[in-house]
């Protein structure tokens, strides 16, 4: 793996050139351009809003707006995860010319599927940032923690990305179910709601890798609380674990690619 990322950090200028391309190719003939950057978080955030009045009708309790605020909070890395999944599932398919007919570590195309949805996971953090200083969310020490969570982040969906490239090159299906699977997640992600509001069921919710990293976010930027130490282990764990085990599966396989492209 070691050998993979050191390649990988060697021929860093063609994994940025794929990215941009990425990018280009995706707003170049965009009528919104970069606001579809944050077109995905404020279609999540205006569900979880009425799902919050929704919650807020049946049990007679008012809205708060910090309940909106970790809402948004949480919808932008959501967004970046599903993008990034989305994306780093198809990336090998849909370059399978550089793939068959270059020699390049194939690694790049799931790393610049993740890099270039950072582009726009940056954009919607700017633009939820300024949304959370209009609101009256102040900043607090607890932001230091924001480098971890990114970090465990980017590993959780790259390793995503990277482990679904290599299978969906074989099976093609997977496709699909991956595409079945995005369409649910929210509803058992902790984006609309916290998993505090189901007492003792929360424990399942936060199985979900995603969801501590989610959790902890909404609480250090919104809440100024440091964040579950023992379930953010649980997460690294899982995202390092994945990022690790992707790249030596991908490695493992990557000869047997241009045969079943």
């Amino acid at each position: 793996m070691i050998e993979s990322l050191r390649e990988l950090l060697h021929r860093r200028d063609l994994l940025f050139m794929v990215a941009w391309r990425d990018i280009r190719v995706k707003y170049k003939e965009s009528v919104m351009g970069l606001l579809w950057a944050v077109l995905m978080p404020v279609v999540i955030v205006s569900a979880g809003m009425l799902v919050k009045f929704a919650f807020a009708m049946l049990s007679g309790r008012a809205v708060h707006v910090l309940d909106v605020m970790g809402v948004a909070v949480k919808s932008v890395p959501y967004a970046f995860v599903v993008a990034s999944i989305r994306f780093g599932t198809m990336c090998l398919i849909t370059n399978q010319d550089l793939v068959t007919k270059i020699y390049l570590p194939r690694l790049v195309f799931p790393f610049a599927a993740v890099l270039s949805q950072l582009f726009d996971f940056g954009i919607a953090s700017t633009v939820v940032g300024i949304a959370l200083a209009c609101g009256g969310v102040g900043v607090s020490a607890q932001l230091l923690w924001l480098p971890l969570l990114v970090l465990l982040l980017v590993l959780l969906a790259t390793g995503l990305a990277v482990l679904l490239s290599s299978i969906t090159l074989f099976m093609r299906d997977v496709r699909f179910v991956v595409e079945a699977i995005l369409t649910v997640a929210i509803f058992f992600t902790p984006v609309f709601y916290s998993p505090a509001q189901f007492g003792a069921r929360a424990t399942v919710l936060l199985l979900n890798p995603l969801s501590p990293i989610l959790e902890a976010l909404a609480a250090t930027v919104v809440e100024h609380r440091a964040p579950s130490l023992p379930w953010l282990a649980y997460s690294a764990v899982w995202a390092v674990g994945l990022f690790v085990g992707a790249i030596v599966r991908f490695r493992r396989v990557e000869p047997l690619f241009a045969e079943n492209i």
